[in-house]
């Protein structure tokens, strides 16, 4: 059912944790099946220095907050905003249909982080 990239970012997921002090957190969730994601993150020049989450919920959600943080870092704020969850999806090698909102989560939780940067930046979109 999941890929072994989905299963080595589930059982070994990179990033874990808050940044203390972040630039930007971005905190999202789905009522619906109860996952909760935090993205946090630093800039510097406006690229991403360090991405970390904290996600309760399922497996596809760890692992999509997983590949996020690392498809993110070293990206400018406007290359990030431009992951999809088709994109996080298909890094993974591909996630169940019933399973697409929780890569939908950790797209929305780093666009969120980065609103959260810019808004205290006073950074026009």
């Amino acid at each position: 059912m999941y890929s072994e990239k989905v299963m080595d970012h589930f059982s070994n997921p990179r990033n874990v944790g808050e940044i203390e002090n972040a630039d930007g957190v971005g905190e999202v969730g789905n009522p619906t099946c109860g996952d909760m994601m935090n993205i946090y993150i630093k800039v510097e020049d406006n690229i991403l220095t360090d991405v970390k989450f904290k996600t309760f919920g399922c497996g596809a959600a760890i692992a999509t907050s997983s590949m996020i943080t690392e498809m993110a870092v070293g990206k400018t704020l406007e290359e990030a905003l431009d992951i999809t969850r088709n994109d996080v999806a298909e890094e993974l090698g591909g996630l169940p249909q019933v399973k697409m909102h929780c890569s939908n989560l950790a797209a929305d939780g780093l666009r969120a982080a980065i609103e959260d940067y810019r808004n205290k930046q006073n950074i026009k979109k």
